[in-house]
């Protein structure tokens, strides 16, 4: 059973186009439609992955959901995968924690899918990011198993892919189910990154069970394109400080630079990552300038 599809007779949107949308009911039955305008006025704008209501085949009705990203709009995520490329272009370690702590404050699962492992070593991130219970698989295009492995953790959820341009998401894709058929681009020599050839969010329905989103790609990660997350919630996104952050001598310390911080501490002690420690003090500069009507 898919995520979401207790509703017998609703419909998930899977594509959306200028106002238009398809949608598919739990049994497979596409249909394209508009929606009310009313919708928009209600602020319940319709996104893919939003489980919806027809009358007379247009949506009159969306469902609550249970979680959402801006930009693309989608809800209702189960998990949102971030594929690394260990080359071409290289990991970006700060993009990284930063997609890992929207994932925290949407509370959506994060999975992290490696590739191009056979052009350069995958340990250290894998060492970094097992460290911190961040699920983790490796993907290598010779070995159908890892393959496998992906398939089986995209079954029965809604999911969507992100990362770098040029990280090989359209690719992985393809690879995962080749009716498909995604389009994939080369990487520029000159810019090391991939063309976009993602121009909008969809929904794919895959052979082997689920649903999944490939995202326009980006060359760097603005976390506002997928939520907004106020500086004194962001030390929740980072699921080691948990353990630290209630023992610091001030109630209201940010963890950056202050006397007596626990979080500090355990970097220097070795059981926070320091990479991560320093993604996390960026995330709190850039979060100090968000302006209120941003929220």
């Amino acid at each position: 059973m898919m995520s979401g599809n207790q509703f017998s007779e609703a419909y998930i949107i899977i594509k959306s186009v200028r106002g238009l949308y398809t949608v598919a009911s739990p049994d497979g039955v596409l249909k394209e439609c508009p929606a009310r305008g009313i919708l928009r006025k209600k602020e319940q704008e319709p996104y893919v992955g939003d489980w919806v209501r027809l009358e007379q085949d247009v949506i009159a009705e969306v469902l609550p959901r249970k979680n959402e990203i801006i930009r693309p709009p989608l809800a209702n995520l189960d998990q949102l995968c971030f594929v690394v490329s260990m080359c071409e272009p290289q990991p970006n370690l700060r993009l990284l924690d930063k997609f890992i702590a929207v994932s925290a404050y949407k509370n959506i699962q994060p999975l992290l899918l490696l590739t191009k492992i056979d052009l350069a070593s995958y340990e250290t991130i894998y060492q970094l990011y097992s460290s911190i219970q961040i699920p983790i698989l490796p993907v290598d295009y010779q070995k159908p198993e890892t393959l496998e492995a992906v398939r089986k953790a995209f079954q029965n959820k809604v999911s969507a892919l992100t990362g770098n341009s040029g990280a090989g998401k359209s690719t992985l894709l393809n690879a995962l189910d080749s009716s498909l058929a995604i389009p994939t681009g080369k990487i520029s020599q000159k810019l090391g990154r991939g063309r976009h050839t993602t121009r909008h969010a969809q929904l794919y329905q895959l052979s082997s069970g689920g649903y999944i989103a490939d995202t326009p790609g980006f060359s760097t990660f603005d976390t506002m394109r997928y939520a907004v997350i106020r500086k004194e919630e962001l030390a929740d996104c980072f699921v080691e400080f948990a353990e630290y952050q209630n023992q610091c001598r001030f109630h209201d310390c940010s963890h950056t630079c202050e006397k007596g911080c626990a979080v500090l501490e355990a970097v220097k002690a070795g059981k926070i990552p320091e990479s991560r420690h320093q993604s996390y003090c960026e995330m709190y500069e850039e979060a100090k300038q968000i302006k209120e009507w941003e929220l």
